[in-house]
């Protein structure tokens, strides 16, 4: 038995005997207040779960559960032929008010090159879509929104590619969108779908900016999370207060990511 145990790979261990504390202070974390958001990044996969099931209202109950005020989704949308949306919005939008930001000549699909944005309670002031360098279609929403008794916030919503070279290459493109003399609150989040954490890290040029990073949470795969590929961070010290897998039954099986969610005081 300790045998076995001792050749498993330690983050394996390390995930086995830190999802059950994780879980209880998902649980047992609520906004402070008002001024708190609730903001997440989840990736659903084409609506295709772990099962192998394609079942968008399965995916659409997991963002329900998180009921956040603002999210990034990633892949939902076709990514060959049509890009046809998998999600009905509109329906969403009823359930939980949240709104997609809204972007030029998608045609079917819902947002840029998979990447939806979707919000409450606010106004869209800006928005740019990016396409991100690198061998993959791979892009990045830009929009600044007005929210209602709050701050103007910049939020960057990427999925970034799986060759570390495209992911460097793709981190300076969003440091170029910093670069300009605004510094407004500014969050990022998305599927970096980078796993390394360091000097080796190809996020390593983010620090600049949007460093000290919070801790990195294990999101994939879905059934027992090891790699911290999906990210929220701010431009700002103290915007983010707490940085959490949202690890449901449901979340386990909907998606091969977790969603990951943040708390954010602007």
């Amino acid at each position: 038995m300790h045998k076995n145990e001792r050749s498993l790979p330690e983050t394996v261990l390390v995930s086995i005997r830190g999802r059950n504390a994780r879980k209880a202070k998902s649980e047992q974390r609520k906004r402070a207040d008002d001024t708190e958001m609730v903001v997440a990044s989840y990736n659903v996969h084409k609506c295709i779960g772990v099962d192998r099931k394609f079942d968008p209202e399965r995916t659409a109950r997991v963002i329900r559960e998180i009921s956040p005020d603002v999210i990034a989704l990633q892949e939902a949308d076709n990514r060959f032929g049509d890009r046809a949306g998998l999600l009905d919005l509109a329906r969403l939008e009823m359930e939980t008010g949240l709104v997609p930001v809204p972007i030029a000549g998608n045609g079917k699909g819902h947002g840029w090159r998979g990447n939806v944005l979707l919000f409450k309670r606010g106004t869209v002031r800006d928005v740019h879509q990016i396409k991100l360098p690198g061998l993959e279609p791979r892009g990045a929403l830009v929009a600044e929104i007005d929210l209602d008794d709050k701050p103007t916030l910049r939020v960057i919503a990427a999925h970034l590619g799986l060759l570390r070279r495209s992911r460097s290459e793709q981190a300076r493109v969003v440091l170029d969108i910093m670069s300009s003399a605004d510094e407004r609150p500014t969050l990022l989040l998305g599927d970096l779908n980078e796993w390394r954490l360091g000097n080796r890290s190809s996020l390593n040029t983010l620090h600049t900016t949007f460093g000290p990073l919070p801790p990195a949470v294990p999101t994939f795969p879905s059934s027992l999370p090891l790699l911290a590929l999906d990210r929220i961070m701010a431009n700002r010290h103290g915007m983010i207060s707490a940085v959490e897998a949202h690890d449901t039954p449901l979340s386990r099986v909907a998606s091969d990511h977790l969603p990951l969610t943040a708390f954010v005081r602007l």
